[in-house]
């Protein structure tokens, strides 16, 4: 299966942790642990995505129109299992995307925004900061940012650009 140029997914239930990972690369990736089966292959297909699920039964009985069956327990381990599947193309930026509820994030904040909206002891860090327009959470590259860009850069070693990192 070949994918686009930027992939759009729709993660069942069991797959919130990979759905995060795949906003960290700045795909949009729905997650609503609310629905059914029915409805989650119905909006899938409607809106042209990708089905990530571990369900063989949703799979066998609904039939999306594109799906990865994802085989790996681990949330990095079905990252770089998507990505190999699909082959996309590598993001030219990280944290892009929200991780909590994939609205896409705001430009870089002007350091009248830093000053005025991150807790003080970040604001001088360098990098951007970001805010999402969604639920409001900020962005910058702190200890954790760093930890996740680490973990990517072994998980996706030959597919995602130093640059990026």
């Amino acid at each position: 299966m070949t994918a686009p140029a930027q992939p759009k997914f729709a993660a069942d239930a069991m797959l919130a942790r990979l759905a995060r990972w795949l906003r960290v690369l700045g795909w949009d990736t729905t997650l609503q642990p609310g629905l059914d089966d029915t409805t989650l292959v119905r909006q899938a297909n409607e809106e042209g995505r990708i089905l990530l699920t571990r369900d063989r039964g949703l799979l066998r009985d609904l039939r999306p129109d594109r799906f990865v069956e994802v085989h790996h327990d681990g949330p990095l381990e079905q990252l770089r299992q998507v990505v190999r599947e699909l082959n996309p193309e590598p993001p030219h930026e990280l944290f892009t995307r929200c991780t909590v509820c994939n609205t896409e994030l705001s430009p870089p904040l002007s350091d009248a925004e830093r000053a005025a909206r991150l807790p003080p002891d970040v604001r001088e860090l360098p990098g951007p900061a970001r805010a999402c327009p969604g639920c409001g959470r900020l962005y910058w590259r702190g200890s954790h940012a760093k930890r996740m860009r680490t973990a990517l850069a072994h998980c996706l070693t030959d597919w995602l650009p130093r640059e990026v990192l």
